[in-house]
C-alpha cells in the first residue's frame, strides 16, 4: 500500500498477513452487536444465541474436520472448557439479555473494557507483569468507561449494565485461557474446538 505523507512523496506501508486478518476480526468483532440487536427483533435471546452457536460450531465442524485436525490431548480439555464457557456461550447469553434493553453503541462502549479485563485475568492465571504505567492508563480508561455507564443510566448501572460487566469477566477468563492454550496449538483449532 502506498500512502501521500506531507512532503507529497509516496510512503510505502507494509501491511503483513496478520494485520490483515486482525483488521478483519475486529471488523467482523465490531458487527456482532448491532447484527445481535438485528436478530433480536425476530427471535428471543436464546434462539438469538443457540442460532449463533449452532452456526459457528458446524463452521468450527467442517473446517477441523476438512483440515484433520486431530482432537486436543486430554490436558487441553479443561482449558478448552473455560473458553467454551466463556467465548462460546456466557459472553453471547450476557450480552444477548443486555441488548434486550440497551443499544448496541452503549453495550460497544461498555466492552470495550475486555482488553484491561483481560490483561487483568491473565496476570492473575499467568503471573504475567505489566509496567505501572499501563496499569495507570488502564484504570483511567476503565474509569471513564464507567462513569459513561453510569451516567447513560442515571447514576446507576442498570441491569443491562450488570450483564456486560458479567460478560466481560466470562468473556476475559475464556480469551486468557485461550491466549494459553495458543501457546500449544494453533489459536484457531483452540476456539474451533471450543466451539466444537
Amino acid at each position: 500500500m502506498t500512502v501521500q505523507d506531507s512532503a507529497t512523496r509516496p510512503v510505502a506501508i507494509a501491511v503483513s498477513g496478520g494485520t490483515l486478518l486482525a483488521a478483519l476480526g475486529v471488523a467482523a468483532f465490531s458487527l456482532t452487536f448491532p447484527a445481535t440487536a438485528w436478530a433480536l427483533e425476530g427471535l428471543g435471546p436464546w434462539s438469538t444465541v443457540a442460532c449463533r452457536t449452532v452456526l459457528t460450531s458446524l463452521i468450527a465442524i467442517v473446517a477441523l474436520a476438512v483440515l484433520r485436525v486431530r482432537p486436543p490431548a486430554r490436558r487441553h480439555w479443561g482449558g478448552l472448557l473455560v473458553v467454551a464457557s466463556g467465548v462460546v456461550v456466557g459472553y453471547p447469553i450476557l450480552t444477548t439479555l443486555a441488548l434486550q434493553t440497551s443499544t448496541s453503541s452503549h453495550a460497544a462502549v461498555v466492552v470495550g473494557l475486555l482488553p484491561v479485563t483481560t490483561a487483568a485475568y491473565s496476570a492473575l492465571r499467568t503471573g504475567t507483569r505489566h509496567s505501572r504505567t499501563y496499569w495507570v492508563a488502564a484504570l483511567a480508561g476503565a474509569a471513564v468507561v464507567i462513569a459513561f455507564a453510569l451516567q447513560q443510566s442515571g447514576g446507576a448501572l442498570s441491569a443491562a449494565d450488570l450483564y456486560l460487566f458479567g460478560a466481560l469477566l466470562i468473556c476475559a477468563a475464556g480469551y486468557a485461557e485461550g491466549g494459553r492454550l495458543a501457546r500449544e496449538m494453533p489459536g484457531w483449532q483452540v476456539i474451533g474446538w471450543a466451539l466444537v
